[in-house]
């Protein structure tokens, strides 16, 4: 399965809204701006990720977006799983009653075991460890002089 602009996007997006939210509503057209990403396409991201309870929106003058809960607590699969649906290698459910003892075999040792360990990948990152990770390339680059 590759994964979408519309995954690579919201993750992006959400990588931006930790970033410089700072507890206060960001307005999307900010983020949108600063990724270089349409700001028609990231409400229709955003929309999704607000149902599904990882962004809340603050209507207003001064509102904008915030994360729903800490960074710490939302998951790469979360958010690429309601962006792009749940995860898999060969991008469709095998009915196992249709399937002979060889394409068994491979679903069981191959397909269902790179699932499970991109699964378990995806589930250990967090949105804080791609917000430090940003952070640690931005005080690198900080770092840098040019002569």
């Amino acid at each position: 399965m590759k994964i979408s602009t519309k995954g690579r996007y919201g993750l992006r997006a959400l990588v931006d809204l930790a970033v410089y939210s700072q507890g206060e509503p960001t307005a999307l057209a900010m983020v949108a701006a600063r990724q270089k990403i349409s700001l028609n396409y990231l409400e229709q991201v955003f929309g999704q990720l607000r149902k599904a309870g990882l962004v809340r929106s603050i209507k207003g003058p001064s509102g904008g977006y915030l994360l729903a809960k800490p960074a710490k607590d939302i998951t790469v699969k979360e958010i690429l799983e309601v962006l792009e649906g749940p995860f898999s290698i060969v991008g469709e459910d095998l009915d196992r009653s249709s399937l002979d003892a060889m394409q068994l075999a491979i679903k069981s040792l191959v397909w269902d075991e790179i699932d499970a360990r991109i699964n378990e990948f995806m589930e250990k990152r967090t949105l804080e460890h791609l917000v430090n990770e940003y952070r640690s390339y931005q005080d690198s680059q900080d770092m840098m002089y040019y002569i």
